[in-house]
């Protein structure tokens, strides 16, 4: 994956989530350092063609808010602990205009990030998911506003916001 486009959350979600991190990072367990956020899609490249068009179609929509409210694993990492969202329909109606924006623009999309297999959700902790989830619960669920929309470039970690 070189390329991601994410929702940024707004600073009260952020500070709610760092707070977690810290917990766990204070228990020695790794915790990403990097602003929280959510990721919508990612690719191979994502050209100036696909990003005008995801520009575009983002001006007529409406950015859900999140509710993170379930930790737990996702498939392919099971040695992170996530914070999921509750997906609900218009959460899954943006993301498939996202997709939609993007479809047969970008080079190599990562199919996690696709519609049907998609997981909203923010990472907690690298390693040891069982004791991070016993540190952690139980929680207050966060809800989390989305502030703008971003696109990463994963190899440098550079964001360029879009929104």
């Amino acid at each position: 994956m070189s390329h991601a486009v994410r929702f940024r959350l707004d600073d009260d979600a952020v500070a709610e989530l760092t707070a977690l991190r810290e917990r766990l990072h204070a228990a020695g367990i790794p915790a990403p350092t990097a602003r929280p956020a959510v990721t919508f899609a990612a690719a191979a490249t994502i050209p100036p063609a696909a990003r005008a068009a995801l520009i575009d179609e983002l001006r007529v929509l409406t950015l859900p808010a999140l509710w993170l409210a379930t930790l737990g694993t996702i498939a392919g990492h099971d040695d992170e602990l996530v914070l999921a969202a509750i997906v609900d329909a218009e959460l899954l109606a943006v993301h498939a205009a996202v997709h939609d924006a993007l479809a047969g623009r970008v080079r190599a999309p990562v199919a996690a990030y696709l519609p049907g297999a998609w997981l909203p959700h923010c990472t907690l902790a690298h390693e040891r998911p069982a004791e991070a989830f016993a540190l952690l619960h139980p929680f207050r669920p966060v809800r989390a506003g989305v502030s703008g929309v971003e696109l990463v470039d994963t190899r440098t970690g550079t964001a360029e916001p879009i929104t």
